[in-house]
């Protein structure tokens, strides 16, 4: 089977697109049975942060798509860092060094630095202008000897072969004409990502590089280095840039991107890859609520367009609230839900009165089953406006007699109707059965009885209408709460 791969560099936490582009990935991998692989690309050492590497690993992992080979899991073609694979690229570089197709630059910072400065005042795009490359060995011989630092470049040569892209079709860029001969090896013995990438691949078997768009035109470089060392380059595809609704980059300044925000406010893995599937191409349909199964069965690399996917971040929470429903309906996953919903109701309400009973598995459960598709997140069933359902309200008699003086007859009604009703409680009937009730006081309005149950089941003059409370409540706690209230 294919073997792909995902290669972040550990410089922060994962964020969406880099979450699209391991996605995409792990669906090509799981559609044709083959393997999908997480290797960190830490070349930059100035810009690695540290635990950012394991970062990525838990978020792949709790996303729901983990490597199958991987720093963490390891695996045949390992390591999977490349600061731990030095030795590699140092016997890559001394191999096109033997064959000529690479050199040894002695040019200092300070030189590349007025070159490029030249170039920009000159409005010219800055390039190297190769000038080491015409060293005799004697030359090269004697700035060795005189310890002169140096780099290993590779030689560009004029006459790129066009390739196909899986997804942007027959693709050449004549880099020799708009660059200078790049670095490979650096002066501290790493590689740059071109000489990485390309020597990682062969080693690691890749047969499939599905990357972001931005790399599209170091494509033809790469494969001038396959050339020079011989060896048969993978086939490519390049994804197109995620972008915001209105057609700029995602910012990850705003810290608003990332997995881990993500994940600590709630929202599940499966909407996330939901919806930065649904924005992009690739899937026989669209629709949200598709689960990760759906996708793999759907997705094709060559329904993948080449537009920008452009990712409307509002529709998240409608995104989740339809995953989340389909949790609530799994009864497996049902029994999670209720522990952590329990878990959120001791951490908000935890200082307050919440009665042991209020905790029960069963009780929570009706909860979920009857909040299912009200709401987005779990989170929202501990809001101010669900307090009544966690937190017993105190209220005395003597508070209600203020609101109506047949606070003991209306008591009496509703809890004659919760118990014939107790069956198939709706919000529609209940409002119904309601109006009826109040017919059979002698003076109290319908408003002051609604007040007065409201009072009763939530201590509160505000929230919820009085039946979804008591549909959501149940019978048998609207009845205890009416008995507590009418006795004390």
């Amino acid at each position: 089977g294919p073997r792909v791969r995902f290669g972040p560099s550990p410089t922060g936490f994962l964020h969406l697109g880099g979450l699209r582009t391991a996605l995409y990935n792990y669906l090509f991998a799981k559609k044709h049975q083959g393997t999908f692989i997480l290797r960190l690309e830490d070349t930059d050492q100035n810009r690695v942060v540290p635990g950012a590497a394991e970062g990525i690993e838990d978020m792949l992992n709790w996303a729901g798509i983990p490597p199958d080979e991987s720093p963490g899991r390891g695996g045949p073609a390992g390591p999977y860092v490349q600061s731990l694979r030095l030795e590699l690229y140092r016997r890559a570089s001394a191999a096109l060094l033997d064959s000529g197709a690479a050199y040894r630059c002695f040019c200092t910072p300070q030189r590349l630095e007025l070159l490029r400065r030249e170039a920009l005042r000159g409005q010219q795009t800055p390039r190297y202008d190769n000038r080491c490359r015409h060293l005799t060995p004697t030359e090269v011989a004697q700035k060795l000897s005189q310890g002169l630092e140096c780099v290993i470049r590779f030689r560009l040569e004029k006459g790129v072969e066009p390739f196909q892209d899986l997804v942007y079709g027959w693709n050449k860029h004549e880099v020799a004409e708009v660059e200078g001969d790049p670095v490979i090896l650096k002066g501290d013995g790493f590689p740059t990502y071109h000489l990485a990438n390309v020597v990682d691949d062969h080693y690691m078997g890749i047969t499939h590089v599905l990357r972001g768009t931005e790399w599209l035109t170091s494509t033809s470089k790469h494969l001038l280095l396959y050339k020079a060392f011989g060896w048969e380059p993978p086939q490519f595809g390049h994804l197109p840039l995620l972008l915001n609704k209105d057609g700029g980059k995602l910012s990850k300044r705003q810290g608003d991107i990332f997995l881990e925000r993500f994940a600590r406010d709630g929202f599940l893995p499966e909407a996330l890859l939901d919806i930065v599937t649904n924005c992009g191409s690739g899937f026989t349909e669209k629709q949200m609520g598709r689960t990760l199964e759906e996708l793999i069965s759907q997705f094709e690399v060559g329904r993948i367009t080449t537009h920008s996917a452009l990712l409307d971040l509002e529709a998240l929470p409608e995104f989740n609230r339809v995953h989340l429903t389909r949790r609530i309906e799994n009864q497996g996953l049902r029994q999670r839900l209720i522990r952590d919903l329990q878990g959120l109701v001791e951490l908000v309400y935890g200082d307050q009165q919440v009665d042991p009973d209020v905790l029960e598995n069963e009780y929570v459960e009706r909860v979920l089953l009857l909040r299912k598709g009200h709401i987005s997140l779990l989170k929202n069933l501990v809001s101010s406006d669900y307090s009544y359902l966690w937190v017993r309200p105190s209220v005395s008699r003597q508070q209600l007699l203020t609101i109506s003086a047949e606070v003991d007859e209306i008591g009496k009604l509703v809890i004659g109707l919760m118990t014939r009703q107790a069956a198939a409680l709706t919000v529609e009937e209940l409002n119904k059965d309601l109006r009826s009730l109040q017919k059979q006081t002698r003076e109290t309005k319908y408003s002051s009885m609604m007040q007065l149950l409201r009072l009763v089941l939530s201590g509160r003059q505000h929230g919820p209408s009085v039946a979804e409370m008591m549909v959501t409540l149940g019978a048998e706690e609207v009845c205890g709460r009416i008995h507590r209230a009418l006795s004390s």
